[in-house]
């Protein structure tokens, strides 16, 4: 074999009898390889933002999710108030009317008002609404109560207490949709 046919086995070039050193094709190889990995670490480090990207937007999606879930609960339990607050009034006179029967001879009617007013409240009872509940004695808290009026204290007992519960207060849900009227010893 000529030496032209080693050099072609061997995949080394000749030229004019001498070999070529290879040490110039393995550098290229290194730089090649060294550029390959860095491309490679910015497709990684992209590829990491992206899924950083993707995660929060999922997460401020889910977050959107809960918020506007948990507005429409709230929105679908105080649908009502509107036409609740507006038949308070109905309640109250409800109240009144059976006060005043109570005192009259005719049983029958005051049955049949007592009827239709549980009848209501079960109705107003079943939309959420629900009695504040205030009594005499209790302590006054401004957050909760309406003081229509101070009077002085009839027993030091009494002195910043309510004394006595004017208008019956109402709320729907977790608010009150109408505070108690009451008076408050001073």
């Amino acid at each position: 074999m000529s030496d032209k046919n080693k050099a072609e086995e061997v995949n080394e070039p000749i030229l004019d009898g001498e070999t070529v050193n290879d040490s110039g094709n393995e550098q290229e190889e290194v730089v090649n390889e060294q550029e390959v990995q860095s491309v490679e670490e910015q497709l990684q480090g992209e590829l990491a933002k992206e899924k950083d990207k993707f995660l929060r937007l999922f997460a401020e999606f889910e977050n959107y999710k809960k918020r506007t879930s948990r507005e429409r609960m709230d929105l679908f339990k105080t649908a009502g108030q509107e036409v609740i607050v507006s038949l308070l009034p109905v309640l109250d006179d409800f109240e009144r009317a059976l006060k005043e029967l109570s005192k009259s001879e005719d049983k029958e009617m005051f049955k049949g008002v007592e009827l239709i007013n549980g009848k209501f409240r079960d109705v107003l009872k079943s939309k959420g609404m629900e009695e504040v509940g205030v009594k005499q004695g209790d302590s006054f808290d401004a957050e909760i109560h309406d003081a229509i009026t101070q009077i002085p204290a009839p027993d030091k007992k009494l002195k910043g207490k309510i004394i006595d519960v004017v208008e019956r207060g109402y709320k729907l849900g977790d608010k009150i949709i109408r505070h108690p009227k009451v008076v408050v010893g001073n």
